[in-house]
């Protein structure tokens, strides 16, 4: 991958300047997992950050004996920084969801980019408070009727991920039991809410290709009030 696509798929290097991709590229290496891999575990010591180039990959924490789904990632975004800006043991688990192509670049190289880069630098600071404001709006979700936190994760995902088409905006089909996780409400009001907006036609699920498809993206982002 050359340096403009590179930039151009992944926001935090937008303003990057091409030696320091250049550099970047030089020193990653690739990666593919099969569904279901596990790419990262809970507790190991962060030693890489992950782009991912293709694919879902869902974001866990154990509790207990109970797997909790944190968040979907797809496309364009990245994962691992956490354990290696603060040192710390990662603090959750990545999982492929379906087929994923990765870039990873060591922690060592990466924090030396960051150094060699002012605008990577504020870049990743103003991504990471993004992520905080919209840890902050969920949380704020939190007493509203399932339907609505439903409505957001999709759209919040179609917003980030998905892919445009004559079929409507198509993101990963999502397990009930993770969306349910990501909109924290129960996976029974999950498949009952994804079978009502079935039915409204704001809602089209292809299991065959994988694929849940937004037909009616005005109307999902009206009843989640989305805040992007």
């Amino acid at each position: 991958m050359d340096t403009e696509a590179f930039s151009e798929l992944f926001p935090l290097f937008s303003t990057s300047n091409p030696e320091t991709l250049d550099w970047l590229l030089s020193v990653a290496d690739e990666h593919e997992y099969p569904p279901n891999r596990t790419i990262l575990m809970e507790d190991a010591w962060g030693n890489a950050v992950y782009f991912l180039l293709s694919g879902w990959v869902k974001v866990r924490r154990l509790d207990g004996d109970r797997a909790v789904t944190l968040a979907i990632l797809g496309r364009g975004d990245f994962f691992g920084e956490m354990a290696i800006l603060d040192e710390s043991p990662r603090s959750s688990d990545a999982i492929a969801l379906s087929r994923v192509q990765l870039l990873s670049v060591s922690a060592q190289r990466f924090i030396q980019t960051m150094f060699k880069d002012s605008q990577l630098h504020h870049k990743m600071l103003q991504l990471m408070v993004r992520r905080l404001r919209l840890t902050n709006y969920r949380f704020q979700l939190r007493n509203r009727p399932p339907a609505v936190k439903i409505a957001y994760s999709l759209v919040s995902l179609a917003e980030n991920y998905g892919e445009k088409s004559d079929r409507g905006t198509q993101i990963y089909n999502i397990d009930p039991s993770d969306l349910a996780n990501v909109a924290d409400v129960s996976t029974e009001d999950a498949q009952k809410i994804l079978e009502k907006l079935q039915g409204k036609g704001w809602v089209k699920i292809d299991a065959s290709e994988e694929a849940i498809y937004l037909t009616n993206l005005k109307q999902l982002t009206h009843l989640a009030g989305y805040k992007g």
